[in-house]
């Protein structure tokens, strides 16, 4: 249930209660609110209306949105955003996935999303940020008839995290009644960015510009050195001189055309992404080495053979190599990876050519899972799209909808019949549904290298 003071309200000078009124059979009772609290904003225009708002900071400095329709039907989803973001969290940044997964509210739940208390990486503390703020909607509005967790892209690691550590009260009665993880980075810390470190040492096997030959050696599993003053838009720039990435294909150089050729090749990444990965690859992976680890390295690639270049032999005896540090190793797994054991019921969806998060890591936590002995409560859908940060919107609706009748009447969904809810659900949202009912997902290894 969390210390006393995890669920205690902070900052109440930030802490804002929005009203827009109304009634309905189902609505929420009134907020305990504290002493002291300032009205704020009312409910953002994507919402429906007569809905109610409440944003605050809890005891730890995380801001989080929480909202409660006006039909409100009892049941309460917890959020967890993706990213990690690296910049410090404001007030209102949990309005962007408020607004994405608005459809959880027009379906009738309520909703809470926390920001996390700290920039970067640590799926620990944003999984501590998110059970402090279903106590907070507890202890506000009364435990909902059930609490559901929902976690988007690196939000699927902390939600299924959360979880583990916050699931189950000291007297082993559920806290949360369900999961539901897309496009979930679900390979735990130790598992999910190898192909982001053979990027960094395959990226300047060719290109030789990060770093440049003039500037500072360091090791390329740091991401970048601390005090490095690198922007994004300078990272960019490198990419752009050594690959033309951006360009249309005519213009490119024949250097830059093999370049880009070659690395996408090798580390196995869509091009539409490839500045994506090499950002998350040098900015978030300084934040998780210098900030997090304490220096531990946790990548590796020694032993690693790459393949799919214009000279493999070539490859392999001059990319930069580097030896993963026990250390940082054990870090990055207590902090991030999963266990597998279930307790409550468990859906995921992947689109399969997610360009971000791997469908292939859907494989990993099956498989961890299944090791675990809790197969009984996973169910893996898939959808033929080709986005990450969000999939169509009836699908999201048929996972909400499946996931209430598996909690409330033991009914088991499976990919038919998620994709049969979903066609229902288009008459509302009027967006196509895309699942794959006979996709079966390849094993990790196929797409990231193994150790």
């Amino acid at each position: 249930m969390g210390s006393p003071l995890r669920r205690v309200w902070m900052g109440f000078a930030a802490l804002g209660l929005m009203a827009s009124g109304g009634c309905a059979h189902a609505q929420a009772p009134a907020a305990k609110v504290p002493a002291g609290t300032q009205a704020a904003k009312d409910c953002p225009d994507f919402l429906p209306a007569q809905t109610r708002c409440f944003a605050g900071q809890d005891a730890n400095g995380a801001y989080y949105w929480i909202v409660i329709p006006k039909a409100w039907n009892g049941a309460l989803v917890v959020h967890t955003h993706g990213g990690p973001r690296l910049k410090a969290p404001k007030p209102d940044d949990a309005l962007e996935d408020l607004e994405r997964f608005s459809v959880t509210v027009k379906e009738g739940f309520a909703w809470a999303g926390s920001n996390y208390r700290r920039a970067g990486y640590g799926v620990r503390s944003a999984a501590e940020d998110s059970d402090t703020l279903r106590q907070i909607f507890w202890d506000q509005f009364g435990r909902p008839k059930r609490t559901i967790l929902h976690g988007q892209s690196w939000g699927g690691n902390v939600a299924a995290k959360t979880a583990e550590l916050y699931g189950q009260r000291a007297d082993g009665k559920p806290v949360y009644d369900g999961v539901i993880l897309t496009s979930g980075v679900l390979g735990g810390g130790t598992r999910s960015y190898d192909f982001r470190a053979d990027l960094r040492a395959v990226y300047q096997y060719y290109c030789q510009n990060h770093p440049r030959p003039d500037e500072p050696a360091y090791p390329l599993w740091q991401g970048q050195p601390v005090g490095s003053t690198l922007t994004n838009k300078q990272l960019d720039e490198r990419l752009e001189a050594c690959t033309g990435v951006n360009l249309p294909k005519a213009q490119r150089t024949a250097v830059q055309q093999r370049n880009l050729d070659n690395i996408l090749a090798v580390v196995r990444i869509p091009e539409r992404t490839l500045d994506s990965h090499l950002g998350w690859a040098t900015f978030t992976f300084a934040d998780m080495v210098n900030k997090r680890l304490d220096g531990h390295n946790p990548f590796g690639n020694v032993g690693v053979v790459y393949a799919g270049s214009d000279d493999d032999a070539a490859l392999n005896k001059g990319v930069a190599r580097f030896a993963a540090d026990p250390e940082g190793v054990r870090r990055l797994a207590f902090d991030a990876d999963l266990s597998g054991k279930l307790t409550v019921p468990t859906l995921t969806m992947h689109a399969i050519d997610d360009p971000t998060a791997f469908v292939e890591l859907e494989q990993v936590f099956h498989d961890t899972v299944a090791k675990a002995g809790a197969g009984d409560l996973l169910v893996q859908s898939f959808t033929d799209e080709h986005e990450h940060s969000k999939l169509a919107t009836p699908e999201y609706a048929a996972l909400l909808r499946a996931m209430s009748a598996w909690i409330e009447q033991g009914e088991k969904p499976s990919p038919a019949s998620l994709a049969a809810s979903c066609q229902q659900a288009v008459a509302i949202y009027g967006e196509a549904c895309h699942f794959r009912i006979d996709y079966q997902v390849r094993p990790l290894a196929e797409r990231s290298y193994p150790r």
